[in-house]
């Protein structure tokens, strides 16, 4: 009688065993399902990208003497900027406007040198006739928000460029980027982001492969397509009265940006993006730096989504406008899934092989990985790359292409801590990603003072995820199974790339 009942025992728990292996590979098919649709998704904007590339018309720009120039207020917010900040206030004194009619705000939080030594270089230029503005703030309450907040309280313009400290716009900017506000409606120009020190490194080129992304398909689709956009928080100039009447720079998100568009395109306002235009920027040149912009963008992202997805999904828009920015502002918890699918590809192989399934249900994701292919190649090759003249495109792109899929979903247990954040509603301060003056390989990253040196919890939990794709690596092989080899090889380069940068720039003095 015992035998028995330990024989059904033994029996139902095998039959629970199997039953959730079954379960296992149907939940990671269904994720690997949301990865293809987002993907195919791109693609769609790729379309859109591509037809307005072909119908779009460049506007004439004003001249300085134009007599219906409107008044322009250029917001410079930093904070603890030695390095870049004389670039920066050298560059913007550059801009071809009349001087009358253009008003200059530093909004300085800074709390080291930085904040004597700029003071000093804003009383040279108003020496100099500019009307430019020191305003500095004791507490950085609202951090980036609180600031610019701040600062319009005292602005005269009926324009407002932002522009952070990193950034050099040319000195035609505003000439030619005020024509595009053509129509009533347009709240926002956003130009495009360039990268002045793109050649730096391996790591500054993965990040201008991506960017090139979102500045052209992405932003330029949007636009296109007529859906709701972004702007991207420096690089373009606001319709003051669109300020206002959207509700003002408000910080309980860390990426006022994206709240800012948001809530301005629901009241009617539209965003008019200007791929033409490129404002060239410095990009975060080490691993630090590149992983707190990526953590403020990603949770900055799923706060956005908690805040206002109830409000889209509840208001009167079209269905397809509600879908494209569900999926927009939802965009960040991408990696959530991308990370989910990592972890669980170990026992789904040792499930597959179990069951004697091959893997070849699963190669509807080959259709993902040809549009993001598809959407890369456009950007890069015949956007980007074509107008710097790089040498040798096509053998580049074969290279970056798996190298960055590889960091970015090294980079997924990263973002998702900030995602899961986000979501929950737990606040953290803005950390900003410092600048260093880096343009070209003879510039060190030594003996910087913004440089950081420890490494947290995370980073050493990538290198443990490294060496458990590696031990995956061995198990397919001792399997025989073979499907997941290249899946598990990108994964064991990504975070052991991410633990390898930091290292090597935690080593740095």
């Amino acid at each position: 009688m015992n035998l028995s009942k330990q024989t059904f025992i033994t029996f139902v728990e095998l039959q629970v065993m199997e039953n959730l292996g079954y379960i296992l590979i149907a939940i990671y098919t269904l994720a690997l399902l949301y990865i293809t649709l987002f993907c195919l998704l791109q693609l769609y904007l790729l379309r859109a990208y591509r037809r307005q590339k072909r119908e779009k018309k460049s506007l004439s720009s004003y001249t300085e003497s134009d007599p219906d120039l409107p008044t322009v207020t250029v917001q410079l917010p930093i904070y603890n900027e030695l390095f870049v900040v004389d670039r920066l206030l050298d560059n913007i004194t550059k801009l071809q406007y009349p001087k009358d009619k253009l008003e200059i705000q530093v909004l300085d939080d800074s709390t080291d040198e930085t904040l004597e030594h700029v003071q000093e270089r804003v009383a040279h230029f108003k020496n100099q006739g500019f009307d430019i503005h020191y305003i500095h703030r004791e507490n950085r309450e609202g951090y980036k928000a609180g600031a610019l907040k701040n600062g319009l309280r005292f602005s005269t313009g009926q324009y407002v460029a932002i522009f952070d400290a990193d950034f050099l716009p040319e000195p035609e900017f505003l000439l030619k980027a005020l024509p595009y506000f053509d129509k009533p409606e347009i709240a926002v120009v956003q130009t495009r982001w360039g990268h002045i020190n793109e050649d730096y490194s391996l790591l500054t080129q993965l990040q201008a492969f991506q960017l090139n992304v979102h500045f052209t398909i992405e932003q330029a689709g949007r636009c296109a397509a007529g859906h709701f956009l972004q702007f991207n928080g420096t690089a373009g100039i606001w319709k003051r009265s669109a300020i206002d009447d959207a509700g003002g720079w408000q910080a309980d998100t860390l990426t006022e940006d994206l709240d800012l568009s948001y809530r301005a395109q629901m009241k009617g306002w539209k965003i008019n993006y200007i791929e033409d235009i490129t404002c060239p920027a410095e990009l975060p040149a080490e691993i630090y730096g590149l992983k707190s912009q990526q953590f403020r963008w990603m949770k900055g992202g799923a706060e956005n989504s908690r805040k206002l997805l109830p409000t889209i999904l509840k208001s009167n828009l079209p269905f397809v406008t509600k879908f494209h920015s569900t999926m927009h502002l939802m965009a960040s918890g991408i990696f959530l899934v991308i990370f989910g699918v990592a972890i669980t590809s170990v026992p789904v192989l040792y499930a597959l092989d179990y069951y004697h399934l091959k893997a070849t249900f699963l190669g509807f994701c080959l259709l993902g990985t040809l549009a993001v292919v598809s959407v890369f190649y456009e950007a890069n090759i015949m956007t980007c790359w074509k107008e710097k003249n790089v040498k040798y495109p096509f053998f580049r792109f074969l290279f970056l292409f798996p190298v960055f899929m590889g960091l970015s979903m090294g980079m997924s247990l990263h973002n998702s801590i900030a995602v899961l954040q986000g979501y929950r509603g737990k606040k953290s301060s803005f950390v900003r990603t410092p600048k260093f003056n880096l343009l070209n390989l003879k510039d060190k990253l030594h003996n910087n003072k913004y440089m950081i040196h420890k490494i947290d919890w995370t980073t050493w939990f990538e290198a443990i995820i490294c060496l458990y794709f590696i031990f995956a690596i061995g198990l397919g092989i001792y399997l025989e199974y073979y499907s997941f080899i290249l899946f598990h090889v990108l994964l064991m380069f990504g975070f052991g790339i991410n633990f390898f940068y930091a290292l090597r720039h935690l080593s740095i003095k």
